[in-house]
């Protein structure tokens, strides 16, 4: 007869699997629960301890780590000194093992949950059966997906065993199986000394979708979300309605939902290619949408949309007149959604947004050529009380509002960074240009007429040069806030007391690439 070794967390379709390995001439080795679950479904099973002839012990610690299981595991069947090893030790080979691991993932998932208990489902046994079992494919089946069990009993049901193909690509699967689960160990203990800088970094994440393709039509892509999911994530939205994320949707929709979390008034973002094209705030969510499109009426025309409130269905029926691709909010009242979802490709997006802090904790990593490049999120908690004013004219309360407004937008926006904003929304947005002045002009020159007394400029970084200082100053701009640090800062001041405008430093870059 052939032999399996059967040991599961996950008993999901287990007594069928079985059955047909039973079916099919397999004994089957089991232990703990699973033998419980098999016994009661009177399929036969052989205890562990009586293959190994030794007991379980320190609590089930040590039950398969041992030479009758781990002999039959990793003999080669084609090697005649391995065969003759087993005959002599009577090892009897195991062809097949089903096993998935301790719910290591599942326990330190849950709210509160002491060290001692995640210790606890770290396993050492199923691991190296699977890993025994996997280095031996030639001979032996390895399953540790659930998903896998119709075809392995497909094949077994027609020709009697695996395919030497079959074998291999499960083997595949099983290593990648036991490396997320000791990644995901790793990353736990790691964060539970404070560990900042790892002499080795082990990431592991899951395969959520194909997209359709990357960012352009000829390139491939894939989506992949963090194996302990984030509740404020793109990964985790509900899809509403509409057709398939891109690859470059799903970009720009973790840019607004970056960007949104910084407000907590009722706030509308629009994201075009990465960068805010419009921010409106106000004492409602329709009013916010009002400003936002106002922003730029132009570029907003299939542009990502979030929302920090419900949408209502005054704020549908005005966003319904545009082509929008994404529209992401807590929640869409019925009616709003009947409205918006005429739209058959029009992405609706649910996201829970409780738990936005929880997001700011993640790690940024940047794929470059040959490596990764890590960071912390630029969530740095800044109070305009702490800005230093360096010109000669202060800046009213309301002009400070307003400038920690444009500081948070353009926070979020592609260096070289200016923004031009008044209380209630952006007004000129000039992002990623080579030079600060060209960013400058951008953002004035769009917002145009718009610039009245309310009207204040921020810059991501400091001025090199006077240049962009003076040319706010002359298209209206009253109240400037920048980072400061420049050799040359007292140039910029210098010119804004010229024109009897205010500026403050924060002392924060804010770069984004």
């Amino acid at each position: 007869m052939k032999r399996a070794l059967v040991s599961v967390s996950d008993k999901r379709n287990l007594v069928e699997f079985v059955k047909v390995l039973v079916d099919h001439d397999f004994e089957v080795i089991s232990t703990g629960g699973t033998k419980k679950v098999l016994d009661e479904a009177g399929l036969p099973t052989i205890s562990v301890e009586a293959v190994t002839n030794f007991p379980e012990i320190l609590d089930g610690r040590v039950k398969t780590l041992n030479p009758y299981i781990h002999g039959g595991l990793l003999g080669r069947r084609d090697v005649a000194e391995h065969v003759q090893t087993m005959v002599d030790l009577d090892i009897t080979p195991i062809d097949l093992v089903c096993v998935n691991l301790y719910p290591f993932k599942e326990t330190i998932q849950k709210s509160g949950v002491e060290m001692a208990e995640a210790i606890e489902n770290i396993d050492i046994g199923g691991p190296s059966m699977v890993r025994s079992a996997a280095k031996n494919f030639q001979d032996v089946t390895v399953v540790v997906d659930v998903a896998d069990y119709d075809q392995v009993a497909e094949e077994i049901k027609t020709q009697g065993h695996t395919k030497l193909a079959t074998r291999q690509a499960l083997a595949a699967k099983a290593f990648r199986h036991t490396a997320a689960y000791d990644s995901l160990i790793s990353q736990y203990l790691t964060t539970q000394i404070g560990e900042q800088k790892p002499e080795k970094l082990s990431l592991t994440y899951d395969l959520e979708d194909t997209m359709r393709y990357g960012e352009n039509s000829h390139q491939k892509a894939w989506f992949y979300q963090d194996s302990l999911p984030v509740t404020y994530s793109i990964s985790q939205a509900k899809q509403l309605h509409g057709k398939q994320l891109s690859y470059n949707n799903i970009k720009d929709a973790d840019a607004a939902i970056r960007i949104i979390r910084e407000f907590d008034q009722p706030t509308v973002v629009a994201v075009k290619h990465m960068n805010p094209c419009g921010i409106g705030q106000a004492t409602t969510i329709e009013k916010a949408w009002d400003y936002a499109y106002e922003a730029d009426p132009i570029s907003i025309f299939g542009g990502v949309i979030v929302l920090n409130r419900p949408v209502d269905l005054a704020t549908a029926k005005k966003m319904h007149q545009l082509f929008l691709e994404i529209i992401i909010a807590p929640s869409f009242e019925a009616e709003a959604f009947e409205v918006l979802a005429k739209k058959k490709n029009l992405r609706l997006l649910e996201l829970d947004f409780s738990q936005k802090d929880q997001s700011m904790s993640q790690k940024e990593v940047v794929s470059v050529l040959g490596g990764l490049l890590v960071q912390e999120q630029d969530i740095i908690v800044e109070d305009s009380a702490d800005w230093q004013v360096v010109t000669k004219v202060q800046p009213t309360a309301a002009q400070l509002a307003t400038l920690a407004f444009a500081w948070k937008a353009v926070k979020h926006t592609k260096s070289n960074a200016i923004v031009v904003a008044n209380d209630q929304r952006t007004l000129g947005i000039g992002a990623g240009q080579p030079n600060r002045i060209d960013s400058t002009k951008i953002a004035i020159q769009h917002a145009g007429d718009a610039i009245d007394e309310t009207a204040v400029l921020a810059s991501d970084a400091f001025f090199p040069m006077d240049d962009c200082v003076e040319y706010a100053a002359q298209h209206g701009i009253k109240a400037i806030v920048q980072p400061g640090g420049s050799i040359r800062d007292q140039d910029s001041i210098d010119m804004a007391d010229k024109y009897g405008i205010t500026m403050v430093t924060t002392g924060i870059r804010h770069f984004r690439h």
